[in-house]
């Protein structure tokens, strides 16, 4: 039987999915859906994206940024509009009501970054970025490759 060689992954997995969940349960007082804070906040972090930029991004395929950009026009929270030069491709803004909802989005993801961060010195924690964007550097290729991008 092959091993692993590093449970890594399992651990920075289930560090994500749990902070997921908690943001999915705070957030929904604002009518924001699994998962929809990530694409609100990189659209009010980056107004004038386009949807495929967006995609590579959060690292997701198009047709879930596609639903979840829907949704969170539907709400009033983002807005798409032709691209100036080329009318093929949208740019996705904030609204008001977006970056309203944006500001108690960041406070939730700063509580989440304390609570991970408790008993860690200023040099571990920089550290620790360091370390997880240089894998997520390594891996960047192999999922832009995956996805044509």
């Amino acid at each position: 039987m092959i091993q692993l060689h590093s449970p890594i992954l399992r651990e920075i997995g289930a560090l994500s999915r749990t902070i997921h969940a908690i943001s999915d349960v705070k957030l929904k007082e604002h009518h924001l859906q699994k998962g929809q804070f990530i694409f609100l906040t990189r659209i009010c972090e980056n107004p004038g994206i386009s949807l495929i930029q967006l995609s590579i991004l959060l690292k997701v395929d198009k047709t879930t940024t596609t639903k979840a950009i829907q949704k969170l026009i539907g709400k009033g929270y983002a807005m798409k509009e032709n691209h100036e030069t080329d009318k093929r491709v949208y740019s996705l803004s904030p609204t008001e009501k977006g970056l309203e909802i944006y500001n108690a989005v960041i406070e939730e993801e700063n509580k989440n970054i304390q609570i991970c961060f408790q008993d860690f010195t200023e040099k571990e924690r920089v550290l620790v970025y360091e370390l997880v964007k240089k894998m997520r550097e390594n891996i960047d290729t192999s999922w832009c490759e995956l996805k044509k991008y």
